[in-house]
């Protein structure tokens, strides 16, 4: 596996989409007049070179039975990282905000001064939470209960997933992106594997956050005399030399002028992160585990220990307001599994997900969910079905913990940096959906009068990158024009 580093959106590549979205788009675009669209909005959509017809609105206040504008609302467009805010609703609702993943861990041997005389292992059930920090705390819960050093093998059991061979990089041809790391029954550190870049004289060298036994890691980076470090990661490609990914070599160049930088990737498979996360801290703190890594199943009896994530709602603030694939996928998938048994699969996790927004009368008449986090070409969804669960999501005793987890507008995540200098600032909770040809905006606003409205703007055309005009006119309306308008 080899690849030039990317830290844009997502591009997914030119393929031909299968025939279910041919026949899911063949006449799903109806015009309105655009008298009813606001001025302004529609002189930045002309100007972009957006077609009406390629956009959908929604805008409705939150008391209101009817929405002030609508148009498109019934066509099934790509919602790209919007439909995260399906996955997010359909959680609070089947699991509670409370919830937490458990990793479960069995002693499958002897424990006596400190030595563990058999096998460690291990169980995931699809925490995507455990970091650095988490993993930190779960060998120190192992240590407390007397293990400092495992004669055995460690086994991992991913059998709480069932997936379909996935290829990391069949969305765009990116594998090494973070965007695009694969879900897993035991995921550490969102399987972001971080390496130190640092300067030596006339070499770079490359060292991991975390040691990677049994990988040999070298650096054959040439450094430059350029002056700017803007795109600095651009000229750097890592890529595998022996098979079975045990070389990891990082050619390319580097300016010396950038010093020190440290650069995230998904190198390996989910487990494969897991093994080296874990070896790798649990060696740092002077423990030692002298088998091999294998994987298998659990041991009949009781668990030794399970160690609980964080609680779900604090997983959606991660997961929407930095647009977290991978958590979206291991939580997708987890649905799945609480509601109809494990092992996980995607078949029952959008069973999952369809079940609880029918549960709350939103349609999903037009909604096609692959993944859950909007990383799709196929998935899909209508303006109406969205405003619908904006809605059931304000009427929800819920409400403050799903809004909170969205994006403030110009104040975090990935609105940190729009619309900055805008009065929408700060007056704005929005989900973000970017893809090559797909831009896209909903959640809620609140206008100047300290009313709240729902919004969705989906935009499915060639130029929907240069859409955030048309973006900004249309928010910028709503917070002060819808005001005084007459909803009915």
């Amino acid at each position: 596996m080899a690849g030039r580093i990317r830290h844009n959106a997502v591009m997914p590549s030119r393929r031909v989409f299968p025939l279910l979205i041919g026949l899911l788009l063949a006449g799903a675009f109806s015009s309105v007049p655009a008298a009813e669209l606001p001025e302004g909005f529609v002189a930045a959509l002309d100007t972009a070179g957006i077609p009406r017809e390629r956009v959908a609105v929604v805008v409705q206040k939150l008391d209101a039975e009817q929405p002030l504008l609508s148009h498109n609302a019934e066509a099934a467009l790509n919602p790209a990282s919007v439909m995260k805010l399906v996955t997010s609703f359909a959680a609070l609702d089947q699991l509670g905000p409370g919830y937490r993943w458990t990793t479960e861990l069995w002693l499958d041997g002897p424990v006596a001064h400190g030595v563990l005389g058999g096998d460690l292992v291990v169980k995931g059930r699809g925490d995507p939470t455990l970091t650095l920090e988490r993993m930190w705390l779960l060998q120190r819960a192992l240590r407390a209960r007397g293990v400092s050093q495992v004669r055995g093998r460690l086994v991992l059991d991913t059998g709480y997933f069932v997936l379909p061979e996935l290829d990391p990089g069949a969305f765009d041809g990116e594998p090494l992106a973070l965007y695009n790391a694969l879900p897993g029954p035991l995921v550490a550190n969102f399987n972001a594997i971080t390496v130190h870049l640092r300067p030596n004289g006339e070499t770079v060298r490359v060292v991991p956050d975390v040691a990677l036994p049994g990988v040999d890691l070298s650096s054959e980076l040439v450094l430059s005399d350029e002056a700017g470090c803007d795109g600095w990661s651009d000229g750097i490609e890592p890529r595998f030399t022996v098979e079975g990914g045990r070389a990891l070599v990082f050619g390319g160049r580097y300016a010396a002028a950038c010093g020190e930088r440290s650069l995230s990737l998904n190198l390996f498979e989910p487990a494969t992160t897991f093994d080296f996360m874990f070896r790798g801290l649990w060696a740092e703190s002077g423990g030692r585990i002298d088998g091999a890594t294998v994987f298998g199943a659990v041991p009949a009896s009781a668990p030794a220990l399970r160690f609980a994530s964080e609680p779900l709602t604090e997983a959606l603030v991660r997961l929407n307001k930095y647009s977290n694939n991978l958590m979206t996928r291991n939580l997708f998938l987890t649905l799945g599994a609480e509601a109809y048994g494990p092992p996980a699969t995607p078949e029952k996790a959008a069973d999952a997900v369809r079940a609880s927004l029918t549960r709350r009368g939103i349609s999903t008449r037009k909604l096609v969910i692959e993944n859950g986090a909007g990383l799709s070409r196929i998935e899909r969804l209508s303006a109406a079905a969205l405003t619908q669960l904006l809605r059931a999501a304000y009427r929800s005793p819920l409400f403050a913990e799903f809004e909170s987890a969205l994006p403030i507008v110009a104040i975090d995540g990935t609105l940190k940096r729009r619309f900055n200098g805008s009065p929408l600032a700060g007056n704005a909770h929005l989900k973000t959906g970017t893809l090559r040809d797909v831009s896209a905006l909903a959640g809620y606003v609140v206008d100047v009068r300290g009313e709240r409205w729902s919004f969705v703007m989906l935009v499915n055309h060639a130029q929907a990158r240069r859409s955030e005009a048309a973006q900004r006119a249309l928010l910028e309306w709503v917070q002060s024009d819808a005001a005084g308008a007459v909803v009915p």
